[in-house]
């Protein structure tokens, strides 16, 4: 009899805990619903890169999402889609030397792609340095297009021509590299004559002329492109 009621005992007590493990895998397993659901109703989920580089600052991945998501990646059966000059401010909300002192930290892995004044042809140094800089991926995720226009001539013009030489960029790596990704990799931003001018310190960076002298209307007359790996 009492190997009986030891049995029962015994039995209870499983079914107890098979009911409270049940009962907590539950409600785990609601919980993660409950956050993927809110997740897809509020925002995607950025894809992490595949590394996190010393010159992913706070600022910069704030810069980089905003690029990505509201001015950058190349939509399916468009040529581009990007963020103008009057939307460049707001995407950085900071001053112009703030932004460009940003990238500082970028310089062994950028490029500055030059254009003569008025024009949004890539030359045949420009397209060498193009090649180079986006064959030298290194694993990163995400390439960074930020053109822009010297002071020469009208604002509107100079939107104009810095929204050329992105997309003489995209159109180039379209043609020349057969990536598949490239429409989720790409992000332009073209700035014109209004914001983040570069200044003379930059004539020291990778130029795709830099065997020419360098002033600061001639540098500005650029696209500005580098690989960034940060995990946003």
């Amino acid at each position: 009899m009492k190997h009986l009621i030891t049995q029962g005992v015994l039995g209870v007590l499983t079914l107890s805990i098979v009911v409270i493990s049940v009962s907590s895998w539950t409600s785990s397993a609601a919980r993660r619903a409950d956050a993927v659901r809110s997740v897809g109703e509020g925002q995607k989920v950025a894809v992490a890169a595949v590394a996190d580089e010393g010159y992913c600052s706070a600022e910069l991945k704030v810069i980089l999402r905003r690029v990505l998501t509201s001015c950058g990646l190349i939509k399916e059966g468009q040529v581009s889609r990007g963020c103008e000059p009057l939307q460049a401010k707001n995407v950085a909300a900071m001053s112009g030397a703030d932004f460009n002192a940003l990238f500082r930290p970028l310089a062994d892995r950028a490029a500055i792609i030059q254009f003569d004044q008025g024009k949004t042809e890539l030359d045949a140094s420009a397209i060498d340095f193009l090649d180079r800089t986006f064959s030298d991926q290194r694993g990163a995720s995400y390439f960074f297009v930020v053109s822009r226009a010297s002071p020469d001539g009208s604002t509107e013009t100079n939107r104009t021509l810095s929204e050329g030489r992105a997309n003489a960029v995209l159109a180039h790596l379209r043609q020349r590299f057969n990536d598949p990704d490239l429409d989720k990799e790409v992000g332009l931003l073209w700035l014109g004559e209004e914001f983040a001018q570069l200044e003379d310190e930059y004539c020291g960076w990778k130029r795709s002329r830099g065997d020419q002298p360098c002033s600061a209307a001639e540098l500005n007359r650029s696209a500005f492109i580098a690989w960034i790996d940060c995990r946003l």
